[in-house]
């Protein structure tokens, strides 16, 4: 994919400070892309995160991230929670770049360590309130100004899901619930789309090298992430740019081939 087929093109990417998300952004400017790169920047343990035992990214990454590309990464500080603001990111990215063709929902959280009978109430609460309405809010914020735009047919919705979206997976109870509720929700805005030329896919990650696998493999007691290649048919850990590869295909023109689906980038995840 030439990135002068895409140039021009405009795309709001949440969880941008890190991790895929990151990926996602640096894969997308690469392309021709300009990018309104979100994140919440919250950085030490967040409090009102119940569960969640692990730092998150911090308004230096992001400001990292946006001095890689200046003339094309628009870095705002924003909380997947909060509709309000993710809207006025939206409107930043029209306002910046005069249209959106292209939204990623990135960002998320993991706990977990319990089985589902002693996971409390409020963990799962935290999980659902990131992981599932954060991409709703991303939908509901971005869809609109992008059908309103001008080329609405190329415009694409992308959540990133997880190898748990579509299997259950030991003490993630909550954790997979949610990814579930992604892959349902992606599947439904697909549907809600037809007719524009839109598209929504889901992207399934298997085990990335990422902080939040550094998280799991704490709510399993390992003090390794490579515990986790085995468990792929590739037999080694995927790189958070490989997942942003496929997730830029998917944010393409091209990519229209794809919707109301999951896109694996599993590396053959057996569990």
């Amino acid at each position: 994919m030439s990135a002068a087929a895409e140039a021009g093109r405009v795309a709001l990417v949440t969880g941008a400070a890190r991790g895929i998300g990151a990926a996602t952004v640096r894969a997308l400017c690469d392309r021709g892309y300009r990018v309104v790169a979100v994140d919440c920047c919250a950085g030490d343990v967040p409090g009102d995160l119940p569960g969640v035992t692990y730092a998150l990214a911090g308004e230096h990454e992001l400001d990292a991230l946006r001095d890689e590309h200046p003339e094309q990464v628009l870095a705002l500080v924003a909380d997947v929670r909060d509709r309000d603001a993710l809207d006025r990111a939206a409107a930043a990215a029209v306002e910046r770049f005069g249209r959106l063709d292209a939204a990623v929902a990135a960002a998320a959280v993991i706990s977990g360590g319990r089985p589902l009978w002693e996971t409390p109430a409020s963990h799962v609460q935290a999980l659902w309130d990131v992981d599932v309405m954060g991409v709703w809010n991303t939908a509901a914020v971005t869809v609109p100004r992008m059908l309103a735009g001008p080329d609405p047919a190329g415009c694409r919705f992308v959540a990133v899901a997880s190898a748990a979206g579509t299997r259950g997976l030991f003490h993630l109870s909550g954790y997979g619930m949610a990814k579930h509720a992604v892959v349902g929700l992606v599947r439904c805005l697909a549907a809600d789309l037809v007719g524009t030329g839109a598209t929504a896919v889901a992207v399934s990650p298997g085990s990335t090298r990422t902080s939040m696998l550094s998280a799991t493999a704490a709510l399993y007691g390992l003090d390794d992430v490579e515990s986790f290649a085995p468990s792929q048919l590739t037999e080694r850990l995927i790189d958070p740019a490989e997942v942003a590869e496929l997730i830029a295909f998917c944010c393409s023109r091209a990519g229209g081939v794809a919707t109301g689906t999951v896109v694996s980038a599993e590396g053959g995840f057996r569990g």
